[in-house]
């Protein structure tokens, strides 16, 4: 459906006006898809996000710092998430033998074993994008990433 519709809006000001409107209102779109997936699980998109990192780098640690530098939502509190996950024993944290400041992260096996299911919900996420031709996503892949540089 037309971005106009969606938001009940006849007419926007300019084109430039309208890509920001509709990047934000279908990221939304896709964000609450993922979250009511992931709502049976008990689990926030941006744990999950933590927990897919962690995963990459099983068996080594990650520090906090890399999954900060890594994860899609910048504005999430990493330290926090992080301990979310520890007290559902989804994550150990161990300060590191090598610097005390910093604290190193690793997936434990009900992590990675609910990782499993996890990925189910992001299966669910890609139908909703099955009416773009693979074509069509590599090509909107391309103008995104355009776009922020």
């Amino acid at each position: 459906m037309e971005i106009e519709k969606e938001i009940k809006l006849p007419k926007f000001k300019n084109q430039y006006q309208k890509i920001l409107a509709n990047i934000t209102f279908t990221s939304n779109w896709i964000v609450s898809k993922y979250c009511l997936n992931l709502k049976p699980y008990k689990i926030s998109l941006q744990q999950y996000n933590i927990l897919r990192i962690l995963r990459a780098q099983y068996p080594k640690p990650a520090t906090v710092n890399l999954l900060i530098g890594r994860m899609l939502d910048k504005s999430s509190n990493a330290s926090r998430l992080v301990e979310k996950l520890r007290l559902k024993k989804l994550v150990e944290r161990a300060v590191s033998a090598d610097d005390r400041r910093s604290v190193n992260v690793a997936i434990t096996q009900k992590g990675l074993d609910l990782l499993i299911d996890l990925d189910k919900c992001e299966d669910k996420c890609i139908k909703e994008l099955k009416n773009l031709s693979i074509k069509e996503i590599e090509q909107l892949n391309a103008l995104l990433d355009k776009l922020r540089n």
